[in-house]
C-alpha cells in the first residue's frame, strides 16, 4: 500500500467554512439530543423536531455552497464528490435491511480518511441525500441520516497519522465503531414517537435527566443493538479486506489531480520570430 497519513485533502475549509461547519455540527447534535434538553411546555416539544429538520438542510446547502463559493472545492474535488456520492447511493441499497448490513459507511470512512474532514462531512451528506431520491427514503429522518453520516466522513479525517497495516486497523475499528454511533444517534430521531408512553423504554417529557437517560439506553439495547452490530461487523470486514486497495487507488487519484496546487503565473514569453520567406534575405 502506497502513502501513509491522512492524504492530500480535497476540500480546502476556509475560516468562515470552518464556522458554518461547526454551527452545522453543533446544531446536528442540539437536534439529535433534543429530547433532553427540551423541557414540556417550552418551545413545544411537538414542534421542535420539524423546525430543527428544516435548518438542518439549510445549513447543509450553506456548507457547501459557501465551500464552492470560497473556492474551496476545485472542479476536481467537485468530480470526486459526485462519483463517490453515486457510488455510496448505488451501493447502500444491497446491503440495507438485511440484519444491519450497511456498505455505505465503508468509501465513506477510507474517502474521508484520504481527503480529509471537509471532504467526509460533504460527502457524508450527500450520499444520504442522493440515496433517499434513489430509493424514494425523503422522510424526516432524511436529516438526521445526513448528518450522522457526515460526522462519520468528518471524524475519519481527523483520525491520528498511521501507515501500513496499523492504519487499516485503525480505520476498520473506527469503522466498526462508527456503526455502533450511527445507530445510537439514529435512534434519538424516532425513540420520542416510537413507543407507548407506558413502557418502561419510553420518553416521557419532564423526567430527571438521568432517568431518561437510562430509558433510552435500555430502549437502544432493546431495538437496536443486534441490527447496529451487524453494521459494526460489516464496517470491519470490509476495510480490513478491501481497505488497502481503495486507499492506494483513492491516494493514487489524489495525487493525479492535486486537488490543492496552487496556481502560479510565469511571465510572458516573447512571440518567437517568424521564419524568413523564400526569396528574401533577412537583414
Amino acid at each position: 500500500m502506497s502513502g501513509g497519513g491522512r492524504g492530500a485533502a480535497a476540500v480546502r475549509i476556509t475560516p468562515r467554512a470552518g464556522v458554518v461547519i461547526a454551527l452545522a455540527s453543533f446544531l446536528g447534535l442540539v437536534a439529535f439530543f433534543w429530547p433532553f434538553v427540551v423541557a414540556p411546555g417550552k418551545f413545544g416539544s411537538n414542534y421542535a423536531p420539524p423546525l430543527i429538520f428544516g435548518v438542518l438542510l439549510v445549513l447543509v446547502l450553506c456548507v457547501v455552497v459557501s465551500e464552492i463559493a470560497e473556492g474551496g472545492i476545485s472542479s476536481k474535488a467537485l468530480a470526486m464528490l459526485g462519483v463517490l456520492s453515486a457510488v455510496n447511493a448505488a451501493l447502500r441499497p444491497l446491503g440495507a435491511g438485511t440484519a444491519g448490513i450497511e456498505t455505505v459507511f465503508f468509501v465513506l470512512v477510507l474517502a474521508g480518511r484520504v481527503y480529509g474532514p471537509g471532504f467526509g462531512f460533504t460527502l457524508g451528506c450527500t450520499s444520504l441525500f442522493a440515496s433517499a431520491l434513489i430509493t424514494g427514503g425523503v422522510g424526516p429522518w432524511m436529516p438526521y441520516q445526513m448528518f450522522g453520516c457526515a460526522f462519520v466522513g468528518m471524524l475519519a479525517g481527523l483520525l491520528p497519522r498511521a501507515s501500513g497495516r496499523r492504519e487499516v486497523l485503525l480505520l476498520a475499528v473506527y469503522g466498526s465503531l462508527s456503526g455502533y454511533l450511527f445507530g445510537f444517534l439514529l435512534n434519538l430521531s424516532f425513540w420520542p414517537f416510537s413507543v407507548d408512553p407506558g413502557s418502561s423504554i419510553a420518553y416521557l417529557p419532564g423526567l430527571p435527566f438521568t432517568e431518561q437517560w437510562q430509558r433510552y439506553l435500555a430502549f437502544d439495547v432493546a431495538t437496536s443493538l443486534g441490527w447496529d452490530t451487524g453494521r459494526a461487523v460489516t464496517n470491519f470486514v470490509c476495510v480490513l479486506l478491501a481497505g488497502p486497495a481503495v486507499l492506494t487507488v483513492f491516494r493514487r487519484a489524489a495525487r493525479k489531480a492535486r486537488f490543492q496546487a496552487p496556481v502560479r503565473f510565469g511571465p510572458s514569453q516573447p512571440p518567437a520570430p517568424e521564419p524568413p520567406k523564400e526569396g528574401v534575405r533577412p537583414r
